[in-house]
């Protein structure tokens, strides 16, 4: 985090000689940065619990599936037995979904890290008045920034944005390309 004089906190209320746009600029981005930080941190925790929950769920379902195969298969156990087995494999595949629904919930914490970690960068170099009028300052930023994205088609969309195409139009491109590579999660 920045720590130059923003410690000091907001002077907008009472501006003085030394109130500056570019320290309250830079407050708000540690700000932002904050709120998601904290959202993150308490979707992981709910998160990790339901991931557990619902892995040790899918477990069971194996195991439930398992007993009802090993029922014989007499006149009056064998309805039971179908029924069992067939409900036992559409709950473990709705557990399994769900899963990958966590997967994805992880992916997006991943962008929003890297999206902290994008405005925490930019303001330090906002903050920082050697650097900010270096030209050499900000493409060192904005390849940092790049760097940490792992897609294509995030990359496709930085490129974009860097290009001047506009922000609905790069994210309408990104969900458009996202959409056609079957991007997918790794199971575990």
């Amino acid at each position: 985090m920045i720590e130059t004089d923003l410690q000091q906190g907001t002077r907008a209320t009472a501006p003085d000689l030394d109130w500056s746009q570019v320290r309250e600029t830079v407050l708000m981005l540690q700000l932002a940065a904050a709120q998601i930080e904290a959202a993150m941190r308490e979707g992981n925790s709910s998160v990790d619990v339901l991931t557990n929950s619902f892995t040790t769920l899918a477990g069971n379902m194996r195991k439930i599936g398992c007993t009802a195969a090993e029922l014989p298969d007499t006149p009056a156990t064998g309805p039971i037995k179908a029924q069992l087995t067939a409900q036992a494999e559409e709950a473990g595949q709705m557990v399994h979904s769900s899963i990958v629904a966590f997967q994805f919930y992880d992916k997006l914490a991943q962008r929003l890290a890297h999206v902290c970690h994008s405005l925490e960068a930019l303001g330090g170099l906002v903050a920082d008045k050697s650097r900010l009028f270096n030209p050499s300052e900000w493409v060192g930023l904005q390849e940092k920034i790049r760097s940490r994205y792992s897609t294509a088609e995030e990359h496709d969309m930085f490129q974009a944005v860097m290009r001047g195409v506009g922000v609905q139009q790069a994210l309408e491109e990104y969900l458009a390309s996202a959409d056609n590579s079957g991007e997918s999660v790794e199971l575990f």
